[in-house]
């Protein structure tokens, strides 16, 4: 379908004169001893930004909803959302001197386009990853840093790579656990785990921490659309993570904490994975199949089933500790301690204060990795009995 000729220039600019702006600016604020700061810092520069966005964003506004369908709607709205996010990002906006934002025609649109297709009015994990068309070989980005780019293209391949996981595990749904292909679909997961592995593993050993803390991270920083401030992007904003977290049955859809983050994460995912997430949360998980087939231990199915069903939680469980004594630690919790007191209230891209946030995904890392606690429930004990049941 063909989009208008003001969203082609409108994203046109995106992928030009946005980023040569952004880079100007970023290569300021990098050569100050305070690299954190960034009020009163390059004003031209964020004029040109806040001015430039603001002419295209004008003409679509009093263009409307030229019903180009979904996918062009979505499209625009990322592409909304990222104006948004960088005016953020150089504190041309910043929440908490405001009680409604200044951007009101960005705001506007964000939140008719936002409506109308039932998702957050403002840019996603997936713009940025699994729906970034990209042109002549370059997709959508904030800036030119190598560093962006090395965090989003591992990101896109973690997501698709989970996604291939919750894909598989789904397709066992009908089948059973004592079906043949069982096993196949458990292998797929298993190789899918491993890529994700593989895939953080290249990005913790890559990434540089610096330039992420202060170049990439703040473009995924909370920002308002109109009244209310939206939390910032993160990369598990699909519902493929969920779907294993609970099909595998290492966490529970009825358990307070673990139910809020899936209510909160809905409106930032695609429709189409919003369905899939309700229709998951209703779905019987695999380890409780297993542990009430106990009587079948001794057969073969159960046997090779269950063995490659134990694996896959264990990987599952290794990706969630990668990801958090690696990647949040490294990146996130230890530059933060080196930050000067004035910025450290503006560091988190998910709303709360840092230490709430790192207790709460201390709690998610041990769900997934069935861990033995007495304050919160993980299946370590499940597990375990499952494990004894394995002949060697």
């Amino acid at each position: 379908m063909s989009v208008s000729k003001n969203t082609q220039a409108f994203d046109e600019w995106l992928r030009t004169r946005f980023v040569e702006i952004n880079n100007q600016l970023e290569s300021i604020y990098w050569q100050q001893e305070d690299k954190a700061n960034v009020e009163f810092v390059g004003e031209q520069y964020k004029h040109q930004l806040e001015m430039e966005g603001n002419a295209h964003i004008r003409k679509l506004l009093a263009e409307g909803n030229t019903d180009e369908g979904f996918d062009s709607a979505f499209d625009l709205l990322g592409n909304v959302g990222l104006f948004m996010g960088a005016c953020r990002r150089h504190e041309i906006t910043e929440p908490s001197r405001e009680t409604t934002s200044p951007l009101v025609e960005a705001s506007a649109l964000a939140m008719h386009i936002g409506a109308s297709i039932g998702v957050t009015p403002r840019f996603a994990t997936a713009h940025l990853t699994t729906h970034n068309k990209a042109v002549n070989g370059l997709y959508k980005r904030f800036t030119d840093l190598p560093d962006e780019k090395l965090f989003i293209d591992y990101n896109t391949k973690g997501i698709l790579a989970y996604k291939r996981v919750a894909d598989a595990l789904l397709k066992i749904q009908p089948l059973g656990i004592s079906h043949p292909l069982c096993a196949d679909l458990l292998k797929v997961a298993k190789q899918a785990l491993l890529e994700v592995i593989e895939s953080n593993n290249a990005l913790y050993s890559q990434l540089d921490t610096d330039r992420f803390f202060f170049c990439v991270r703040p473009y995924y920083k909370p920002y308002r659309v109109g009244k209310e401030v939206y939390r910032g992007a993160n990369a598990g904003d699909f519902a493929g993570i969920n779907v294993i977290d609970m099909l595998l049955g290492l966490c529970f859809a009825n358990e307070p904490s673990y139910s809020q983050m899936l209510v909160d994460k809905f409106l930032y995912m695609m429709p189409e994975d919003q369905q899939t997430l309700r229709e998951s949360m209703r779905m019987p998980s695999i380890m409780d199949d297993f542990l009430a087939a106990g009587s079948e231990r001794d057969s073969q199915w159960f046997q090779t089933n269950a063995q490659l069903f134990i694996q896959v939680c264990k990987l599952h469980g290794d990706t969630a500790i990668g990801h958090h004594n690696q990647l949040v630690s490294k990146f996130i919790a230890q530059p933060a301690q080196q930050m000067q007191q004035q910025h450290i209230n503006k560091v988190t891209a998910s709303g709360p204060p840092l230490h709430i946030l790192l207790d709460s995904l201390e709690q998610l890392r041990d769900r997934r990795a069935a861990a033995q606690r007495d304050d919160i429930k993980t299946r370590f004990d499940d597990l375990t009995q499952l494990k004894q049941w394995m002949k060697k």
